[in-house]
């Protein structure tokens, strides 16, 4: 099991660290689709107890990362077609009616910090980290709106997809369009244009699900 691995057997915050070791390992395609998670196994690698592994997995599934299947134990999640449609189709009315809540608050320092995410995402020749630069840009864009209820959701919602989008964008010419799209949605922010940041957003969003829909269809196929 490819982990990064630490001595916490004396944390506090034994759960916590677990579960941000391992939510890291699946979006980063470490740990692939259907793999075991095994407690015994998770556990001697920490130098803890079952507990706070217990307690880890507990949060994973909850956030649908992975899944517990009766007699067999806890497995990477794995996800359909019509889950990642869903996924998308939620994230174009959450991302759509963020953005038009932030615009009209968005501060020059926002603005400052989307351009150099942006700019970082289209400069970055390593696809491990294009799926962060993404997150980034598009919640230096979100921040001002104050809904974090509604920015823990949409950080759940990329949990589950980012490490299909990180496949698809480097297998096709899916990171030159995102960052067409990207430019575009700054200007609008920049304009302070309500109306035409949320609806490219939206559209930006629907684009990538399509083009994932295909990329995971032919995967498939293949």
């Amino acid at each position: 099991m490819k982990l990064k691995a630490t001595d916490i057997g004396r944390s506090a915050s034994a759960a916590s660290i677990i579960f941000d070791s391992l939510r890291q390992a699946i979006i980063d395609g470490e740990l692939a689709d259907g793999a075991p998670l095994r407690q015994d196994e998770i556990a001697s690698a920490f130098n803890t107890s079952r507990i706070p592994v217990r307690e880890a997995l507990t949060r994973l599934e909850q956030h649908g990362l992975i899944e517990n299947r009766r007699y067999r134990g806890a497995f990477v999640a794995e996800i359909s077609a019509r889950e990642v449609a869903e996924i998308f189709d939620f994230r174009c009315l959450l991302e759509g009616e963020v953005m038009a809540v932030s615009v009209p608050q968005m501060t020059a320092q926002s603005l400052k910090a989307a351009r150099e995410y942006g700019q970082a995402f289209v400069d970055c020749r390593e696809p491990m980290q294009w799926g962060e630069l993404n997150r980034k840009f598009h919640y230096a864009l979100y921040r001002d709106s104050k809904l974090s209820y509604h920015l823990k959701i949409i950080d759940n919602a990329l949990d589950r997809v980012e490490r299909y989008l990180r496949a698809q964008l480097l297998m096709t010419d899916g990171r030159g369009q995102a960052q067409r799209e990207h430019a575009k949605i700054l200007a609008a922010c920049e304009q302070g244009d309500v109306a035409t940041a949320a609806r490219l957003t939206r559209e930006h969003i629907s684009g990538a699900k399509t083009a994932l829909l295909a990329y995971l269809q032919s995967r498939r196929a293949g």
